[in-house]
């Protein structure tokens, strides 16, 4: 059977406004997250969801919250948290490619096998996140079959999800959006993702005017 399943990347937060590096520092929502989840909460208040999952880490729990409601429970994975940095996190992008040039120009030269410095925190490798967060989604699809679950997570996991479902090599450049508090659809059946829509932000926008207003 098809599962179908809504994938969001969490609202913003003040690194992300800043560059700043996240990857497994837990880094709430900013003012504008909070505006953001809010209006997902509202664009997905007729969805039909048996299941809202999300990262353990603050930006997406409490994303998925504001989906949730006061009512429904929100189920945590660590499995669907964004790629571990190791040293890199916490940094400024311009800082790490400063103090790190190697390992910078490693990755952005996308070698899926790289391994920055560790820190606080051992990284992985962009191969090894890939197959951590994919199988996350996947288990979740294989326990809800023929239903629709949300699951709020990261931009890394998101790119995962999206080479996953159109056949894109991990090596290739990344040349699509991932915006936050974006509605990105899939399905999942017999083993594989498919992408059905990218990028709904219209509720976002909405949000726009009426602040505007």
């Amino acid at each position: 059977m098809t599962t179908s399943i809504l994938l969001i990347r969490h609202g913003e937060t003040a690194w992300n406004a800043v560059r700043r590096l996240q990857g497994h520092i837990d880094i709430p929502l900013n003012p504008e997250g909070r505006r953001q989840a809010d209006a997902l909460a509202r664009a997905l208040a007729a969805e039909p969801l048996h299941a809202i999952i999300a990262s353990d880490l603050q930006r997406a729990l409490q994303t998925a919250q504001a989906v949730a409601g006061p009512d429904r429970t929100v189920q945590q994975d660590v499995q669907l948290r964004e790629r571990c940095y190791g040293v890199f996190e916490g940094m400024l992008y311009a800082d790490i490619e400063r103090t790190y040039p190697a390992e910078f120009a490693a990755w952005q030269a996308r070698d899926i096998d790289a391994v920055p410095p560790a820190g606080e925190r051992v990284a992985e490798s962009f191969r090894q996140f890939f197959h951590r967060c994919t199988d996350g989604i996947a288990a979740w699809a294989v326990r809800h079959p023929g239903q629709t679950i949300a699951i709020v997570a990261h931009g890394g996991v998101l790119e995962c999800a999206y080479r996953a479902a159109t056949g894109m090599t991990l090596e290739s450049p990344r040349d699509f959006q991932v915006k936050n508090a974006s509605i990105n659809r899939f399905t999942f059946a017999n083993g594989k993702l498919a992408l059905q829509s990218w990028g709904e932000t219209a509720h976002l926008e909405q949000l726009v005017l009426d602040d505007i207003v």
